[in-house]
C-alpha cells in the first residue's frame, strides 16, 4: 500500500506559503502553540505528519495526529462541555477551576493532555483500562463537584513509513508517495472494544448523566458505524448515563486557502447506548454453510 503525507505541521501539503514552510522550519504545531510532539521512533526527529491519504483515486483525508483534534484553542472541549453540562462555562485546568468556579458561579476543571494532570484511577488487572483522554467536571458556585463526564479520541494509526515523503515536504515542498498506509483494521479490533468498557464504566459513575463522548475524523465515523451495521443497528437515544455519542470531524473543504489552517468543522453527532453499541459489535454476519468444503472443492477439482 503507498500513500501521502496530506497536512504537514499544521498546513496542507499542497500549502507552499511563507506560514507552512516557517511550520515546517521551526517544526512547532500551530494546534498546540509549541513544538510537534509526534516523534519518529527512529531517530527521534519530529514527525510533523497531521493527515495522510491512501494513494487511491479520491481517497479521503485521514487524520492521524489527535492533536489536530485540538485546533482553535480547543474549541472541541468547550463545544463537548457545552453540551454535556447545558451551560456555557469557562474550562480551567484541573484544581485551578476550584476558585474560578466560585468567582464566576461555576466553571468546568478539565483533566487530560496536560491541562489537569493525571486522574489518580485504581489500576484493573487483566484487559481494559479506566483511562480516558479527557474528563470534564462541571463544578457550581461554590467549588463542589456536580456532575462530569468523559471524552475518548482516536485518530488513525498508520502502517508503513513516510521518511521519504517527510524528507521531500522538509527539502523542497514536494509531495512524494511513500509506503506509509492506514490501519483500518485497529478500529475494529480496538477502538469498538474499547469504547464499549469504557462507556460500562461511566455508567456506573453516579455523577456521570451523559456517558462517553468519542470523537474522531469523519472516516473513522464511517469505518466504526460500518463494522456496527450502520445506524439502523445503533438506533439514536436521549442522552443518559449509558450514552455514547458519536462526535465526527472533517475539513471545511470550501476554505481551503494557502497561509491558513484548514478549519474543522462537526460533520455528524448520534447519541446512542453503550447496549446497543455492544449488541451491534457482538452480532457477527455468518456466511452459508460448507464455505470450506466448496473452497476445497474448487481448489481439487477446479
Amino acid at each position: 500500500m503507498a500513500g501521502y503525507i496530506a497536512e504537514f505541521f499544521g498546513y496542507r501539503s499542497e500549502d507552499k506559503s511563507t506560514e507552512a514552510l516557517r511550520a515546517a522550519a521551526k517544526r512547532t504545531c500551530p494546534f498546540l502553540g509549541g513544538q510537534c510532539t509526534k516523534i519518529l521512533s527512529r531517530d527521534r526527529d519530529i514527525a510533523g505528519v497531521c493527515a495522510v491519504r491512501a494513494k487511491s483515486t479520491d481517497a479521503p483525508t485521514v487524520i492521524c495526529c489527535p492533536n489536530r483534534l485540538y485546533a482553535d484553542d480547543y474549541k472541541m472541549l468547550y463545544t463537548i462541555a457545552h453540551s454535556a453540562f447545558k451551560q456555557k462555562l469557562n474550562l480551567y485546568a484541573g484544581r485551578a477551576a476550584v476558585e474560578k468556579a466560585k468567582m464566576e458561579n461555576g466553571a468546568v476543571a478539565v483533566f487530560g493532555h496536560g491541562w489537569g494532570g493525571e486522574l489518580r484511577l485504581p489500576r484493573r488487572e487483566g484487559t481494559g483500562s479506566y483511562f480516558v483522554d479527557w474528563v470534564l467536571a462541571k463544578l457550581d458556585g461554590n467549588g463542589e463537584l456536580e456532575e462530569l463526564t468523559a471524552i475518548e479520541v482516536q485518530t488513525i494509526d498508520t502502517t508503513g513509513n513516510y521518511r521519504t515523503a517527510r524528507e521531500s515536504l522538509l527539502s523542497n515542498r514536494e509531495i512524494t508517495a511513500d509506503t506509509v498506509g492506514l490501519n483500518w483494521e485497529n478500529v475494529s479490533k480496538r477502538i469498538i472494544p474499547q469504547i464499549i468498557y469504557k462507556g460500562q464504566v461511566l455508567q456506573r459513575e453516579d455523577l456521570c448523566k451523559t456517558g462517553l463522548y468519542f470523537v474522531c475524523p469523519q472516516p473513522i465515523y464511517e469505518r466504526v458505524l460500518n463494522r456496527l451495521g450502520g445506524k439502523d443497528r445503533i438506533p439514536k437515544f436521549p442522552s443518559q448515563p449509558a450514552s455514547i455519542h458519536f462526535l465526527s470531524y472533517d475539513y471545511s473543504e470550501s476554505e481551503y486557502k494557502d497561509g491558513c489552517i484548514t478549519p474543522l468543522g462537526i460533520t455528524e453527532e448520534h447519541c446512542t447506548t453503550v447496549y446497543k453499541v455492544q449488541e451491534a459489535f457482538s452480532a457477527v454476519s455468518l456466511p452459508e454453510g460448507n464455505v470450506y468444503r466448496d473452497a476445497i472443492m474448487r481448489s481439487l477439482y477446479n
